[in-house]
């Protein structure tokens, strides 16, 4: 594309999203895919970011542009919206359309033509591996790819705030006891769909951030109660009978999961789950997604020792894992889960900050230790 993007960052991190387009399109191709998106080169891929930047820090009417661009022709659109005389890709441009693209799964067409980009219209239908890039708030850029299944939540590559930049590490879940919710985000594995039961705790944690209020997730197993000894007595919100609302919905036939009738009454029952969160106290569920408890109250069993020490990681290139006392990594919040998983060995934390961070807390037999799987960057 002509021109050098005047944001140093869309030039640093170019190559590296291309290269990382071009390996799992390359990837597909060798497994018998067939419909996939364009591969972006560099110089396209540092067109956009330096456009969608600058118009992050734009306003119009006093609100800052909330954008998705996504990187592919018309044609592989399905049923595009399309405007009759393709628009430049600038940032007045994108700031003028932001307030009528704003709301989520509606993307901004962007392709090119005599090696000048154009906006051709809208689009809530996108190809396997499009280019995507989100605008969420001022200065902050992600760059995510659809995954191959089409479902879920797309997969993310680089998040790129201000000066600071962090690429996805696709080999974190390779991490020894890495937990299946992580190598979901992640996405560099066999592609997960809807119906495998870590793509919910996926969806929970995302509907869990969103609420901006902070909260404490904790998944234990369905058989055996040691988990009651790590919970104040006596629980003022247990649910009994369990709750099966999202179990059941798991429970029904693939067949039945492919509708769109299942589909929202499963993102109902996650939003009503990851709604209950926002109150004082955790929310607990166990591993086949029955509702046992909201606003519990985490204790230390009378036996247990304190955990004074945790590995912590971030999935993004550059991490070293450090070990911390959980004191050190956040507030109250923190050192329960900690604590919780601590105890209760074959459970899980997933825990959200009001600032936007989410952290993954189990236990690693390899290290002896709590890992704390900071995962923000995946949730954008």
């Amino acid at each position: 594309m002509k021109g050098r993007s005047t944001y140093n960052a869309a030039r640093t991190v170019a190559k590296a999203v291309e290269n990382h387009f071009a390996q799992h399109r390359g990837d597909a191709l060798q497994r018998g895919e067939k419909v996939l998106a364009p591969l972006p080169q560099a110089s396209v891929i540092e067109s956009v970011i330096d456009a969608a930047f600058w118009a992050s820090l734009r306003r119009e009417e006093g609100i800052s542009p909330k954008i998705s661009l996504a990187f592919l022709p018309p044609e592989l659109a399905g049923q595009p919206l399309l405007f009759e005389k393709p628009l430049p890709l600038t940032s007045g441009v994108l700031t003028k359309l932001g307030p009528g693209v704003e709301r989520a799964g509606i993307h901004l067409g962007v392709w090119f033509e005599k090696n000048e980009l154009f906006i051709w219209g809208t689009t809530l239908e996108i190809q396997s591996y499009s280019f995507v890039l989100d605008v969420p708030e001022p200065g902050l850029l992600v760059i995510k790819h659809r995954r191959i299944d089409r479902y879920g939540k797309f997969a993310n590559v680089a998040v790129l705030k201000g000066d600071q930049i962090k690429i996805i590490d696709e080999q974190s879940s390779s991490l020894p006891k890495c937990p299946k919710l992580l190598t979901s985000l992640l996405g560099f594995t066999d592609p997960a769909s809807w119906n495998e039961s870590v793509n919910v705790l996926v969806l929970l944690a995302v509907s869990m951030r969103a609420h901006g209020r902070g909260g404490t997730l904790l998944v234990v197993p369905k058989e055996g109660g040691s988990w009651r000894d790590s919970i104040v007595k006596p629980m003022q919100y247990a649910i009994t009978p369990v709750f099966p609302g999202l179990a059941n919905l798991m429970r029904q036939d693939e067949n039945e999961r492919n509708r769109s009738f299942w589909q929202r009454s499963l993102r109902r029952e996650i939003d009503n789950i990851a709604g209950l969160t926002a109150i004082d106290g955790a929310v607990i569920i166990s591993n086949q997604f029955e509702l046992l408890a909201f606003g519990a109250k985490i204790t230390r069993p009378a036996e247990a020792l304190p955990v004074e020490q945790m590995v912590v990681t971030e999935p993004v290139v550059g991490n070293k894992a450090i070990v911390v006392n959980p004191a050190q990594h956040g507030g109250t919040r923190h050192l329960s889960a900690a604590q919780f998983v601590h105890d209760q060995r074959e459970a899980m934390a997933l825990v959200a900050s009001q600032d936007g961070r989410f952290t993954i807390f189990a236990w690693s037999p390899c290290e002896n230790k709590v890992h704390a799987h900071r995962i923000d960057t995946l949730l954008l």
